[in-house]
């Protein structure tokens, strides 16, 4: 019989509690692509995800210390993200994932 490790210790589990669901690996692969984002041009980006979801999904990245978010006291409020040094250590999964995408896809672009 298998021995299954909780959540807490499993590696993959906790993998996953950072950059799991649709639109984490997304964040972090556009982030990757670009240097800095300013909130609006990740948001264009990313043209199928709302507000609320981006606004809210970048909180928990930056909570995981994934993102940086730097905020500029100026008018307009300028507000950029960019990768932390933990957020690019995931680089190398993130990028041989969407070659797997590319290479394993049905619907050939």
């Amino acid at each position: 019989m298998a021995n299954f490790l909780s959540d807490y210790e499993c590696p993959l589990s906790y993998t996953l509690s950072i950059v799991g669901g649709k639109w984490k690996c997304l964040i972090l692969y556009t982030l990757s692509q670009n240097e800095v984002l300013r909130y609006g041009e990740l948001k264009k980006e990313l043209s199928s995800i709302t507000h609320r979801i981006l606004s809210q999904q970048l909180k928990e990245l930056e909570t995981e210390q994934m993102i940086e978010r730097k905020e500029y006291q100026q008018i307009p409020p300028k507000v950029e993200y960019l990768l932390t040094a933990k957020g690019r250590s995931l680089l190398p999964i993130l990028h041989q994932m969407h070659d797997w995408g590319k290479e394993n896809r049905t619907i050939k672009l």
